[in-house]
């Protein structure tokens, strides 16, 4: 396979493979499109075969167990990867000659005859193909091709319409949304110079300066985004930080920090004036906060630290405001990140529900009386959401919920938005104030 010409169907079954070897798709997808000459047109088809195959996974291989002859968990990798692959454009309404043909041409020719054999079996048998009818959680889960334990997690959180509407979102291509940089321009300038480029741009449904984009080709080639004035930037992440409301002068500490949009969104909104303290474990992850911070400007208020944010260098009750973006199970951005729905097990759950408990009470601790502390997680579990806020009530009486309004869902203390409120990534948001004199333990 090295030694055939690269084609959007040959990546995309590479892409697939090391994805299934642990590579993540949101990483892995825009490195290998950066080693092809790949015209807008194929680096999206790129990303649509990857994506898609893999969000789609679930259902693609009940769809192949009713034409194959072998379990297709037993299939070799890349025989597996293939018949996804040509069995996704089959289900996207790619016609059975190009979906069929080209995928086959792109697996080992020893591999032919099975791939082409399955996907023609797959062919015949439909549009439509037969897939369970029923809204229970199992009939649910496979048609939106989630793990049957999420689906129940939804179900029990939410309810069946709002699960359901979360979980078939799940599968849809995420917006593009970016943040302006009021430093050097204003979100009506960015609007039209994008609009002039041939991109669609409407304003946010959640924060009204963001800028939602269509069309967009090679994000990295649009001027205001290489040049600094925007970023991309979900408006879920921007009302974070307008939550957390830096002002000028003050001291903020950004636990867990990496890769740094919400540092930098807080330096801009400071003017640049004041002090971000944007602290994460691994050096690599540091540095891409140095990146962001130096594309936007933002060097000298935006101060990166390699840190445990468990037990951060800091002196207790020195900060104004601390953001903790927790690392969390990530439900609520599934559509971005395609392969976590099948690397997440419930126990990776209980175990980071530990660990913000840990990193909640580190970020408590450096409040100085009368600052602000915001809470924030892009997931929809009871446990480290809800739980959390109860957790923190008891242990740390000193903070008092603050209110947050609509769209946002009431959930304990804080609230929570789901994909299909707003059409953003789904946030649980706790935001808390100190009391003014120190009450700390």
């Amino acid at each position: 396979m090295r030694d055939e010409p690269a084609t959007p169907r040959r990546v995309a079954l590479e892409a697939l493979l090391r994805i299934e070897d642990g590579a993540y798709a949101h990483i892995l997808v825009p490195q290998m499109l950066r080693r092809h000459r790949f015209s807008a047109r194929d680096r999206a088809l790129v990303t649509d075969l990857v994506y898609g195959t893999v969000r789609m996974q679930r259902t693609l291989d009940t769809l192949l167990a009713g034409v194959a002859s072998r379990p297709i968990a037993e299939l070799d990798p890349d025989v597996r990867a293939a018949v996804r692959l040509g069995a996704f454009q089959l289900l996207e309404g790619i016609p059975a000659h190009a979906a069929v043909g080209e995928t086959v041409n792109v697996v080992d020719v020893r591999r032919r005859g099975f791939v082409n054999g399955v996907l023609r079996g797959l062919a015949r048998a439909g549009p439509p193909w037969k897939l369970p009818p029923g809204d229970d959680m199992w009939s649910v889960g496979v048609r939106t091709s989630h793990p049957d334990w999420i689906v129940q997690v939804l179900y029990d959180a939410f309810g069946p319409e709002d699960a359901r509407a979360t979980l078939a979102l799940d599968n849809e291509p995420p917006p593009v949304t970016v943040r302006v940089n009021r430093l050097r321009a204003t979100p009506a300038d960015v609007a039209a110079e994008l609009a002039a480029a041939g991109v669609d741009v409407r304003p946010g449904t959640l924060v009204p300066d963001a800028l939602v984009l269509r069309h967009t080709g090679d994000l990295a080639a649009l001027t205001p985004l290489a040049e600094g004035r925007a970023t991309p930037q979900d408006q879920t992440s921007q009302a974070i930080v307008a939550a957390l409301d830096p002002q000028p002068g003050e001291r903020i500490l950004d636990l867990a920090s990496a890769p740094g949009g919400k540092a930098t969104a807080a330096a801009e909104r400071m003017d640049a004036f004041g002090m971000v303290v944007a602290a994460d474990l691994y050096p690599g992850r540091v540095r891409t906060v140095q990146r962001a911070a130096r594309r936007l400007g933002l060097e000298r208020t935006v101060l990166p630290l390699i840190a445990d944010s468990q037990a951060p260098p800091v002196r207790a009750a020195q900060f104004d405001r601390v953001l903790l973006d927790a690392p969390c199970s990530g439900l609520g951005v599934l559509r971005r990140r395609p392969d976590a729905r099948w690397r997440l097990r419930p126990q990776d759950v209980r175990d980071l529900a530990a660990l913000q408990r840990v990193l909640l009470v580190a970020a408590a601790r450096a409040v100085k009386p009368g600052g602000r502390l915001v809470y924030a997680v892009c997931t929809l579990t009871a446990e480290e959401t809800s739980e959390i806020d109860a957790f923190a009530e008891v242990e740390l009486p000193h903070l008092t919920a603050l209110p947050i309004a609509a769209p946002w869902r009431a959930r304990g203390r804080g609230a929570i938005l789901l994909p299909h409120d707003a059409g953003t990534d789904g946030m649980y948001l706790l935001v808390l104030e100190a009391d003014a004199v120190d009450s700390q333990p």
